[in-house]
Order: structure tokens, then sequence, then C-alpha cells
């Protein structure tokens, strides 16, 4: 295997994560060095056995380094983007992509001209929670689906970095946001037709700590997307309906259940419940004869993995898994989510 040496930009949480843990030399590529301008995470990277360039011009002029991944705050992507091909290198870069989709489009362009590889690492198309949801949209194992609602909350608040401040493009829509949007994006196989969004603020900071989406797909889906930092309570991960039942992921164990009708609901002769001081037929459990509970059991993606691609797409002109036109597709969606909010509209999309 002809080896793709890659050097990473950006040694902090995400980046020495890469570095440790995500880029392999079984999948074809190869972490021969380590960039950061904070003196103390180069000792940091030295201390795990990592070379070091100090300056970002070592790296460029570096004639064996292949490739490098970007890995710092969203601000700088675009320019670290544009040096690094423009001087020869493949890019891997973190989400969110940019800053905006002209950004984005200058970068794209760039890397046409140069004939340089650029992709997004939009890892959590490979998370098993999704992979679940997707597998029973396009199954559909509990119908077709119209509903699905995916959420990530904590109660810790934004991190005290870059995250909360508004110039390096903090705020959970660009950091966790990206996330979930891309998945339903890359699940959905439909156009997005409207946008609507309410941010919250209730942390004083400059950016939003959460926000709830609501989007409508040309083939009746129906999404809301919901991402909260002050949430001492979590809702389920995911909760999806289809025609045929519905099925609930808790957490990130996978705890959750799916549930099919398999039998008749005889609606003429419903058993009426006790409901707080009244009674009600209609918000009765269904009867154990007509319906079955199923596991939540593990799917395993039927694509490669990230890293692997990029080795494939780089070497043999391969199909990237994650193409630019879809990552495009989800910073438009951001913006759309950003003005929804702000004119509280509901927007037009595709």
């Amino acid at each position: 295997m002809n080896l793709i040496n890659l050097v990473v930009i950006g040694y902090g949480g995400m980046g020495s994560y890469h570095a440790r843990e995500l880029i392999k030399e079984t999948d074809g590529v190869k972490v021969v060095g380590i960039h950061d301008i904070d003196p103390e995470r180069l000792e940091l990277a030295k201390e795990n056995h990592f070379e070091v360039y100090e300056t970002l011009e070592s790296v460029l002029t570096d004639q064996s380094v292949e490739a490098v991944l970007i890995a710092t705050p969203n601000d700088s992507h675009k320019e670290l983007a544009i040096a690094a091909m423009k001087a020869g290198k493949h890019v891997v870069c973190e989400k969110p992509v940019m800053m905006n989709t002209k950004e984005l489009e200058e970068v794209m362009t760039i890397s046409k001209q140069e004939e340089k590889i650029f992709m997004v690492h939009q890892n959590r198309r490979w998370d098993n929670d999704f992979l679940i949801i997707r597998d029973l949209y396009q199954q559909p194992k509990i119908g077709e689906l119209f509903q699905i609602e995916s959420r990530v909350q904590g109660a810790n608040g934004i991190p005290g970095d870059w995250r909360h401040l508004k110039q390096h493009g903090g705020g959970m829509v660009l950091d966790w946001g990206v996330h979930l949007l891309d998945q339903l994006l890359f699940m959905v196989d439909s156009k997005l037709t409207t946008v609507a969004a309410d941010l919250s603020y209730v942390l004083g900071d400059e950016v939003d700590d959460g926000f709830i989406s609501y989007l409508t797909f040309e083939n009746g889906v129906r999404a809301v997307i919901e991402v909260g930092t002050t949430n001492f309570i979590k809702l389920p991960r995911w909760y999806v309906r289809g025609f045929e039942g519905a099925a609930v992921i808790n957490d990130w164990d996978l705890s959750g259940k799916i549930v099919k009708q398999t039998g008749t609901i005889d609606h003429h002769n419903l058993v009426p419940i006790q409901a707080g001081q009244g009674l009600t037929k209609t918000m009765a459990p269904p009867s154990e004869e007509a319906t079955t509970t199923y596991e939540i059991n593990e799917v395993v993606a039927d694509f490669d993995s990230f890293y692997h691609n990029f080795y494939e797409v780089v070497r043999k002109k391969a199909e990237p898994i994650v193409k630019n036109e879809e990552v495009y597709r989800v910073l438009r969606l951001i913006e759309t989510i950003f003005e929804a909010a702000e004119t509280k509209q509901v927007l037009t999309f595709e």
C-alpha cells in the first residue's frame, strides 16, 4: 500500500483524536507530523511521540507530505485549505467546513484548479445510532417513515473555548447542528421544501446555545432537529414514526426499542383507561395482540470507512462518500436556519 503521508494541523481535541484513534496505516494514511501555533500543544505532540512542525510553511514546503488534516477553529479553515492545496497538498477538513457557502465555493474552485482532493470529515455518518435509523428509513421495517426527530442534549453549556465566540464560528448550530443536518440530508432522498427554526440564547452568549428546527421534505417526511446545552433531563436521541410502527433510541448506548403493528386494532371496541381526572380511549395503549416489540440491533455501514475512502479517492479516483456538493447543501441549510430564526418565518429551501 502506497501510504499517504499526512500532517495534522491543529492538535486540539479533534486533531489529537484523529492522530491517535482515527488515522490508521491499514487504511492507507499515515500521520507523519503535527503542526499547531500553541507551543504547549506541540510539546504534547512530542510527548505522544509525534514529529512536530514548528511553522505552517515547514509543512507546506515538505515534499514528502501529501495531505493535511485541518482541525482548527472554524474561521481559519478557508485560509489553511487554500494555502495547502496551492502548495500541492490534498486536504481533509473538520466540520463545519467553512463559515459560509461563499467561502466553500472559493475552496471548491481552488480544489478543481489545483486538482487536489478536498474532503470534509462528516464522521457521524458512521455513528451506530444513525445507521440503525437509516436502515429503518431504507428498508422500511416499520413502514415508510413520515416523522424523524433527532436530538443531542446536555447540561454543561458551551465549552469555554472558541466555540462560544461568534468570530470563530461558535454556537451549537455550527457545532452540533452540522452533524445532525448532515445525517438527515444524507438519509432522506428527497428535496427539502421548507425550513423553520428557533435559536436559544438562555446562557447569555453571543452565539446560540441550542436550537430547534422544523424541516419538511417533498416526499412527506417531517423532521425535528434539536440541540440543547441546558437540558438536565434529555429527550431521546432518536424518535421516528412509520406507517406501521415507531422506534426510539434513547442514547449513545443504543438503548431503545422498535414497536410494530402486527395485528388489527379494533377501533370500535377500545377499552378506556383512567387519564388524570377523566377517561380516554384515544390515548389508551394498543392491545398486546396488536403490536410486537423488537430490540434495537446494530447495523453495519454499507459504505467504506472515511480514511480508507480518502485513500481510495486520492490513489484510485474513487467516489468520495462525503461529497462536497452534499457538504455545500448542509451549509446552505445552516444559513437558512439562521435566517429563518432571525426573521421568524418559514422559508422555502428547494
